[in-house]
């Protein structure tokens, strides 16, 4: 015989005597769900004050003294962020590339996943090449070159390599570069200054072996005082004074 189904009336009481057993732990789990609700509502109406007064002072600051200002005040906000590349710029237009680099640094190391970080450490290569570093803005460019490929920061790195290596009278290498930046990075906007780079280097070695020239006094080549003048080619008539030979009769 099928059993009947609980009536309404029964699931009423069963629902009663839960809540009566459950009522405490219910009542406590509702009031931490409400007060997680409060609290997040809270942190973002805080933050979104906190980064509208850091915008703002930001927009209001002229000087390397305001941005440090900003980035004192408001080190966790998108502000603050960009106080440490305006400062750095500020910097570097006074000629202070040291403390640029420094700056920019600090800006890199705290936010390491920001997306200009590729674009601060552009300018810290800069910088270097501005104090006369070479050899540290060379390998700077080529860090990041080889750890940004898909940034829009690559091709600029791999660009401001040449003019170094063409320093070093490293042709080939600055050649390579260029030839990366047309194969990778054809549609960008440093594809240009490649190929000009490109037409301007010379070929260390020449492309034909029929071109070489040896010059005189090399082993093999006969000196310049005995070597044979080259004959015109128009010129078939015997010189004047020499007897002209008799032709020969057939026989």
């Amino acid at each position: 015989m099928p059993t009947l189904p609980p009536s309404s009336h029964d699931a009423a009481i069963e629902a009663q005597v839960f809540w009566l057993r459950f009522k405490n732990e219910i009542a406590t789990a509702l009031i931490i769900v409400l007060l997680g609700i409060a609290g997040f509502a809270g942190y973002r109406l805080y933050t979104h004050s906190r980064d509208s007064a850091a915008a703002a002072l930001l927009g209001s600051a002229k000087s390397p003294p305001d941005y440090q200002q900003v980035i004192a005040r408001y080190p966790n906000t998108p502000a603050g962020a960009s106080g440490y590349l305006l400062l750095a710029e500020a910097q570097r237009n006074e000629k202070k590339f040291a403390e640029a680099n420094a700056t920019l640094q600090a800006f890199v190391n705290k936010n390491p996943d920001h997306e200009l970080v590729p674009t601060a450490q552009m300018a810290i290569a800069a910088n270097l090449e501005s104090m006369g570093k070479s050899d540290e803005a060379l390998a700077s460019y080529q860090q990041i070159a080889t750890k940004y490929p898909k940034s829009f920061n690559a091709p600029l790195a791999f660009i401001s390599q040449v003019p170094l290596l063409k320093s070093k009278n490293r042709t080939e290498e600055a050649r390579r570069v260029c030839e990366t930046i047309l194969t990778q990075y054809r549609d960008s906007f440093w594809a240009n200054d490649a190929m000009r780079e490109l037409r301007l280097l010379k070929p260390s070695a020449p492309s034909a072996a029929g071109s070489i020239t040896a010059p005189p006094g090399a082993p093999g080549a006969p000196p310049r005082l005995i070597a044979r003048p080259p004959q015109a080619a128009s010129s078939t008539a015997p010189p004047s004074g020499a007897p002209t030979p008799a032709p020969k009769k057939p026989r």
